[in-house]
């Protein structure tokens, strides 16, 4: 077996990965049966088109919210939550807990 080891992990958006799953598509016409079946779920899953993310990430990062990681704000623009209840589900398992000032202006970026 071969020793791999981690350089960096960073939190891909799910429109970022069907992008360039498609790129290697077009090249390659053909996808692993692993890279198809992700693509095929980002498919019918990834509702948000790439400009889209990227203008939403800018977003909700330039909010200022301190507690509001990458990794949190990329699970926000992949579920898209439009309710409050929706948005602290996300965060049930995690060691989250945003003001309701702090909720209001997540989902206010993701409704304009």
């Amino acid at each position: 077996m071969v020793d791999m080891t981690v350089i960096e992990q960073k939190p891909l958006l799910m429109a970022d990965v069907k992008e360039k799953l498609s790129n290697i598509k077009k090249e390659t016409k053909e996808l692993n049966f692993r890279a198809e079946r992700v693509y095929v779920y980002l498919d019918e899953f990834a509702n948000v088109k790439k400009k889209d993310a990227d203008a939403l990430y800018k977003k909700l990062s330039g909010l200022g919210l301190q507690r509001l990681k990458d990794k949190y704000i990329v699970k926000i623009i992949d579920t898209m939550p439009e309710d409050i209840e929706l948005l602290k589900s996300l965060f049930a398992g995690e060691a989250l807990s945003l003001k309701q000032d702090e909720i209001k202006q997540v989902l206010d970026a993701l409704q304009s």
